[in-house]
């Protein structure tokens, strides 16, 4: 059985106008989760739990089941075995309001920006307040000036910009990002993890960030997860304020302990 994922507004959702509007983000909760492709086991019994409103990233070696695990959280995989719950404030089962942004935009090239940005309401409002929510939206990622614009003339920060606007337009309380910054080039990407956490500050959903970047996942998260082998091999706390500059050396020291976590060069 899957994660229930709703495409519908969430409860912390509210009208048009003001873009940092008060959130209720869901909590998660994985329970001994597995996923086997035949003999192939992926993922082996992940017990994890989010709290509401917290951005934890999962880092590890290429083919540890970081992808799985998201693409399963969303409803995209089905699990093996184990149970998902979503939780509202009361600790209540909730449907959760979740959108995911992958590595490549996925853009509509016949859609101009506003229009590809209003998609991500799937319908749930007439064509010109869907607009208006875009627009707001836009605004959110600083893209407003473009929103008459076709994919094909945005830069690849741009075009990712859009697809972000895209999934936040609906007021998720669930954001899943897989590897959405991989694609570009060195300074945009820190400007978009700049942007990133903006707008998780900003807007308060609960994130789970899937990267290789273990700098970037340092950099952004409260909580860095490494998965090994379909196991978690760690669960370190982040316990620095945001914004956070980059060159640190307080976060110099957790992304080398990370590292040699992951490498295998020591322990953490």
């Amino acid at each position: 059985m899957n994660a229930t994922v709703s495409w519908a507004r969430g409860p912390g959702e509210s009208d048009v106008g003001s873009s940092s509007v008060q959130r209720r983000p869901v909590s998660v909760r994985l329970d001994g989760v597995e996923k086997a492709f035949g003999g192939n086991r992926v993922l082996r019994g992940i017990d994890l739990e989010i709290p509401a409103g917290q951005f934890v990233a999962i880092v590890g070696k290429s083919g540890c089941g970081k992808s799985t695990l998201l693409r399963i959280l969303m409803g995209l995989e089905e699990r093996t075995g184990g149970g998902i719950t979503f939780e509202d404030a009361s600790g209540n089962a909730a449907v959760a309001n979740s959108r995911i942004v992958f590595q490549e935009p996925r853009l509509l090239p016949w859609f101009n920006v506003i229009d590809n940005v209003a998609v991500g309401l799937k319908d749930q409002t007439n064509a010109a307040e869907a607009r208006a929510q875009a627009m707001v939206a836009l605004r959110d990622v600083q893209l407003a000036d473009k929103f008459d614009e076709w994919p094909s003339r945005l830069s690849g920060g741009q075009r990712q910009r859009v697809a972000l606007a895209r999934a936040l337009v609906s007021r998720p309380d669930f954001l899943a990002l897989d590897e959405p910054l991989g694609a570009l080039d060195a300074l945009t990407r820190l400007s978009m993890q700049q942007l990133l956490s903006r707008v998780w500050r900003e807007q308060g959903f609960t994130t789970l960030l899937v990267t290789h970047d273990v700098s970037e996942a340092v950099h952004l998260a409260d909580r860095v997860i490494v998965l090994e082998q379909g196991r978690i091999s760690v669960d370190l706390a982040v316990d620095h304020v945001h914004p956070r500059p980059h060159g640190l050396p307080e976060l110099a020291e957790v992304e080398a302990r990370l590292l040699s976590a992951i490498l295998g060069s020591g322990q953490v």
